[in-house]
């Protein structure tokens, strides 16, 4: 694997090509962002061992415990919803993934983190479906709080509070014709992965940047995702099989000089061996 200096070389190849339309760049002269994929198109899975997961593990807020519970199944909770959006968006949720607030999303307090669930408007009967992905809201009694994207499809953004009902679904799966059903899967670790490196939104500069990494690294692919209106194309690296294997290569190029990079569940993306 090559060291810091030959990942800066790329990225100055990149820069006397063309000028690069990307977020952010990485402390390594790498152009880093954390974007988490669309519902649609992305699926983050809970880790192989929730019971001992750094995410599952208790943790304390304002002088108060919290135990992460190990599974959803027969979870039903009734309460205040309340929501967030641009001020924390682009921050680091407790999963690990950027937080967008245009993505149906949630924080819990206490739900296994990559578990879906409906939420019920109590008042109007309206219903959607959101991933946790957050911890939270940790404001009065209220149980869950909501991306503003998730908010507004609910209908709640003018009252700011809403009192619904949570029941938890499972874990997204798709089957064939297109349908979906939540359930507790086979296997967490086993799929197909990859790592997020990076995310532009100039489509030509993410194909020549993954073509870059192709020829050091291997297979590499591009995901496109609409995200507030505004198209991003995010590099993934690597092709791994299990999730376990994908953690392990994350932390590896995260000493290479790859700062931030996340694993992700391969769906709709170009891959480039």
């Amino acid at each position: 694997m090559p060291q810091g200096s030959q990942v800066t070389r790329l990225v100055r190849q990149l820069l006397m090509i063309n000028k690069i339309s990307t977020i952010t760049v990485g402390s390594a002269a790498l152009l880093v962002l954390l974007v988490s994929a669309c519902a649609t198109t992305q699926r983050t899975y809970p880790s192989q061992n929730q019971k001992i997961s750094p995410q599952q593990r208790p943790y304390t807020v304002a002088g108060k415990r919290y135990e992460p519970l190990a599974g959803y199944k027969g979870f039903v909770q009734e309460g205040i919803a309340s929501s967030y959006g641009r001020e924390f968006h682009g921050r680091t949720t407790s999963s690990g993934e950027p937080f967008d607030m245009y993505d149906m999303t949630a924080a819990h307090k206490t739900l296994p983190l990559g578990v879906y669930v409906k939420v019920r408007h109590k008042r109007s009967g309206r219903e959607i479906i959101v991933r946790i992905n957050d911890r939270g809201p940790f404001v009065g009694e209220r149980i869950i709080d909501l991306s503003e994207g998730a908010a507004r499809k609910l209908e709640m953004l003018q009252d700011g509070l809403a009192a619904v009902t949570v029941t938890a679904l499972g874990y997204k799966t798709d089957i064939p014709g297109g349908e979906v059903e939540y359930r507790e899967p086979v296997s967490y670790d086993s799929g197909n992965f990859a790592l997020q490196v990076a995310a532009f939104t100039n489509r030509s500069n993410a194909y020549r940047y993954a073509d870059n990494l192709r020829r050091t690294y291997g297979t590499t692919g591009v995901q496109e995702a609409r995200v507030g209106g505004e198209m991003f194309y995010r590099v993934r690296l690597g092709h791994y099989s299990s999730l376990k294997a994908a953690q392990s290569a994350q932390e590896s190029f995260e000493r290479k000089g790859f700062p931030g990079n996340f694993v992700v569940a391969l769906d709709e993306v170009r891959i480039r061996n």
